[in-house]
């Protein structure tokens, strides 16, 4: 579904997180997380429901910034005081479980704002951008439209366009599928994995646990704001070693 002219990922990301903590009130919800997240690979967080993935994946942007630890991304630490947050979050596109677009523009401007914004792009080359990766992520003719006039697929697979459409280094998605009905999860699943193979790095909170099984290069299952285990897909799913992760494996699969 993706083409290769849409596909032009750059090779030179990866996240490294340090003993990274994160405290919501007195409750800790990241409690001393060490994590490689390796360039042009695809790491999948996997865990119980409140066991901090999303808030992991939220601190590699600085939407959530911890309170101990650093983060560094591409050898860069973005948890320096002074670091440009609007050019980090350049490098970094974000696709969210609840689509985040907004609802009084149409599909083309939701799509093209930022590049027009941050980028400085004028309007027809930003729109040449916008139509390339919407058709790639199977949305040709649908350019118009307002998300309203989208089933909750569709929106997403905006939120990916959007995303895309600033060539960041490096892709985070939040639970990507967990608000769509069943049968739209199919062909969302799909684009990310047309994505994973064009070799961006691309940290995943994911439920889908075939999705993790058949696209990570990395899983890593956390539990209580601690990273329990990790390791290549088929060891974590086919001899998974600590209790807590057999548990789960048990309940989801």
């Amino acid at each position: 579904m993706m083409t290769a002219q849409a596909m032009t990922p750059r090779k030179d990301a990866g996240i490294r997180f340090d003993a990274v903590g994160k405290f919501f009130g007195t409750h800790k919800v990241l409690d001393g997380i060490t994590l490689d997240v390796p360039k042009a690979m695809t790491t999948c967080l996997i865990g119980p429901s409140g066991s901090g993935k999303s808030t992991l994946l939220r601190c590699a942007n600085l939407l959530e910034r911890p309170q101990e630890g650093a983060i560094f991304v591409d050898g860069t630490e973005i948890t320096d005081s002074k670091v440009d947050l609007d050019k980090l979050r350049t490098r970094i596109g974000m696709v969210f479980q609840h689509f985040n677009l907004f609802s009084h523009l149409s599909v083309m401007d939701n799509v093209t704002l930022a590049l027009r914004k941050v980028h400085g792009m004028k309007r027809d080359e930003a729109e040449a951008v916008a139509f390339r990766e919407l058709e790639a992520v199977g949305l040709k003719g649908f350019e118009r439209r307002r998300p309203s006039a989208l089933s909750g697929g569709q929106q997403q697979r905006v939120a990916i366009a959007r995303a895309l459409a600033m060539k960041p280094e490096v892709m985070l998605f939040d639970e990507a599928t967990s608000a769509l009905d069943p049968e739209l999860v199919k062909g969302i699943l799909e684009v990310m994995r047309d994505l994973a193979r064009s070799g961006i790095t691309m940290l995943v909170v994911t439920h889908e646990m075939r999705f993790a099984r058949e696209v990570a290069g990395q899983v890593v299952f956390m539990d209580q704001g601690k990273i329990v285990e990790q390791g290549s897909p088929d060891r974590m799913f086919d001899a998974p070693e600590s209790p807590r992760l057999r548990y789960f494996l048990d309940q989801v699969l």
